[in-house]
């Protein structure tokens, strides 16, 4: 069962996808034209919304899976980093190519990168917190 910090953590994540949705209206009006985006724009808006809908499901499973196995408080802790990507990750793919006609991303690619780390560690944690509390 999730704790009160898990169960708020979690309710707000899921509210976050509405956010997800509304921004796959945005990716319809860049598709159909009506928001000008150049084509290293389009395909950062692309992978930008399909990770955070990805990161924001798999983050939830994450916590799930360490609150129900009774993972280490450290490990679940670590594990939060899962969803902290789905925030950075996103958020660097959007960022990194704001403004008009960009031919290359930003300094906001930074966040894309800092969210794959945490994503890495917040995996890692997770798998290894979960094979620690099973063997015991």
């Amino acid at each position: 069962m999730l704790d009160n910090v898990h169960q708020i953590i979690a309710g707000v994540v899921l509210l976050s996808v509405v956010g997800i949705a509304y921004g796959g209206t945005f990716l319809l009006k860049v598709a159909r034209g009506s928001v000008p985006a150049n084509e290293l724009q389009q395909r950062f808006f692309r992978a930008g919304h399909a990770h955070a809908g990805v990161l924001v499901i798999l983050g939830l499973l994450v916590l799930q899976l360490t609150q129900l196995n009774d993972v280490a408080q450290l490990w679940q802790a670590l594990s939060l980093g899962v969803l902290a990507a789905a925030i950075l990750m996103p958020g660097g793919f959007f960022l990194s190519v704001a403004g008009r006609d960009p031919q290359r991303p930003n300094r906001f690619i930074a966040l894309l990168w800092t969210g794959a780390a945490l994503l890495v560690t917040g995996l890692a944690a997770a798998g290894i917190g979960l094979v620690a509390a099973g063997t015991n």
